[in-house]
């Protein structure tokens, strides 16, 4: 089972326990949150590249064209 490390930041001394079936669902759910999160960043930016590439210009380029900084 996942445990967590707890650490007195006085004494030093570290123990353990065990994360709750809750702890472990809302855990899960935040990993598979982040996947979800990651690969529609990756597919925003696959998109936003395959535009410039059709475009024939940089990044930086389309920014000077957009105004950006």
């Amino acid at each position: 089972m996942t445990q967590e490390k707890i650490v007195n930041a006085i004494t030093g001394e570290v123990t353990y326990r065990d994360y709750t079936a809750e702890e472990l669902a809302k855990r899960e759910q935040g990993q598979i949150e982040m996947a979800n999160f990651l690969a529609a960043k990756a597919e925003a930016a696959a998109k936003r590249q395959a535009l410039l590439d059709k475009l024939g210009i940089t990044e930086d380029e389309a920014r000077l064209l957009l105004g950006g900084n």
